[in-house]
């Protein structure tokens, strides 16, 4: 008589050793996105051209545009960084990676930086709040019609420290409780 086993039971979505709260998910995918129209709103300067921006200096091309495009691109790849802490990568290093590949990560690891960057982007951005909303001393603009771009583009860069905060703490009840 042949037996057969049940298979087991399939790993959960990400590769994760505890199931990852569905909003966290969501969170951690939508970091990049919010990011991103602030990154778009960017890249002209780049090229010259101010947005409407008042200028005390001006700037030649190459002066600018690799600060425009390195400060983009950084800006998203640590956006992506935020989606390892509700996938499998974010607690086991990928065997690719040489030397580290296949150890676990700590969960301080991943803890302290996200939680350290969260605050410092909350800071920082609600500084950029305060200052576009003429409370503080910030940019000027040549009319409000471009003030209005400007916060149509990079207001949704102000939640990207809460919601970082927000999956980082999903990741500690998962990881340390």
């Amino acid at each position: 008589m042949k037996t057969t086993t049940m298979p087991s039971a399939a790993p959960p979505a990400g590769g994760t050793e505890r199931p990852v709260p569905r909003w966290a998910t969501a969170t951690a995918r939508a970091i990049p996105l919010v990011g991103l129209p602030a990154c778009l709103w960017r890249l002209p300067f780049a090229f010259g051209f101010t947005m409407g921006t008042v200028q005390e200096r001006t700037y030649n091309w190459w002066e600018i545009a690799p600060y425009v495009f390195t400060l983009s691109t950084v800006s998203e790849c640590l956006a992506l960084l935020s989606i390892g802490l509700v996938r499998g990568w974010g607690e086991v290093v990928p065997g690719w990676v040489p030397v580290i590949g296949g150890r676990r990560v700590a969960p301080a690891a991943a803890i302290v930086p996200a939680t350290l960057g969260g605050l410092v982007l909350t800071g920082v951005l609600v500084e950029w709040s305060l200052g576009i909303l003429g409370i503080i001393p910030g940019l000027h603009y040549t009319n409000d019609s471009w003030r209005v771009l400007a916060v149509c583009c990079q207001a949704l860069l102000v939640l990207w420290g809460p919601l970082l905060l927000a999956v980082t703490y999903a990741y500690w009840v998962r990881r340390c409780r």
